[in-house]
């Protein structure tokens, strides 16, 4: 089933009703949020003279870089798009699609948001490129912002865990395949990039959070051969390390006396 659109006769706020409420619209985006981003989308194509808008949910892969707290940056980086990977609306971004937006825009030029609310900015991109595998970010989270600094934290512990694109796209922008049963995106105009708890594609994650430049599958291996915590164990321990214990550990010696702790804690 399609997603709904404006009609001549509906007022924006009649239409939002319809929208928010549409089977297919609660089914594809149970998130309130990522449904009203959505149904905004399709008011503001059909009411202005500029190309739709639509929202996409890509694969994303990034990684949050945690630090210090005297230092702490709110860095991250990673994958906002992913080449050739079909999302659950069977879309496919095409190499290359981002290329002119982004030399128009430039990093800060696409807005960072939180679930797609234009009222929720929560930081900036320092740099956004494409390379062989897709729309690669980095960025800062706004930490003198108490959303900021929520989302931040919410990422480290893998609680907000995925990225997804906002976009402007005209009909010379796509081409679909009929046999595929997918649509093409081969140029688009890259409005934002979100921060969203349930993005379009299931793998469209967080894969990594870094800490003193481990990450938590690197800290796993380190807890087990190190530590002689068990694989289960060593799990559950890596992401207290990695928030945690890491920042007050100067050398790897601090670290195993604190991994030492940390096991007997979890023993008892």
């Amino acid at each position: 089933m399609p997603i709904p659109t404006p009609n001549s006769r509906e007022t924006e706020q009649d239409f939002m009703e319809r929208c928010m409420s549409d089977d297919t619209m609660v089914a594809e985006f149970p998130d309130q949020s990522q449904r009203a981003a959505v149904c905004n989308s399709k008011l503001e194509g059909k009411m202005s003279d500029t190309p739709e808008i639509e929202t996409g949910y890509l694969d994303a892969v990034a990684e949050i870089k945690a630090y210090d707290h005297a230092d702490e940056k709110g860095e991250f980086e990673g994958y906002a798009s992913v080449f050739g990977n079909k999302d659950l609306g069977n879309d496919v971004v095409v190499t290359g699609a981002f290329a002119k937006s982004i030399a128009r825009r430039g990093a800060r030029g696409v807005k960072f948001l939180y679930q797609h609310d234009t009222k929720q900015p929560i930081g900036v991109f320092d740099e956004i490129i494409e390379d062989d595998r897709g729309l690669r970010v980095k960025g800062r989270l706004a930490l003198g912002t108490q959303q900021g600094r929520d989302v931040y934290e919410l990422m480290k512990i893998g609680a907000i865990d995925g990225l997804s694109i906002g976009y402007k796209v005209d009909a010379k922008g796509y081409e679909y395949d009929q046999r595929g049963k997918r649509r093409k995106l081969k140029e688009v105009d890259l409005m934002e990039i979100s921060a969203v708890t349930f993005p379009m594609n299931p793998k469209a994650t967080i894969d990594a959070v870094k800490a003193n430049g481990r990450t938590v599958r690197e800290w796993e291996s380190f807890l087990r051969d190190e530590g002689g915590l068990s694989r289960s164990d060593a799990k559950i321990a890596a992401k207290a390390v990695s928030d945690s214990l890491v920042r007050d550990a100067e050398d790897d010696s601090a670290l195993i006396d604190a991994i030492q702790r940390l096991t007997q804690i979890l023993k008892s």
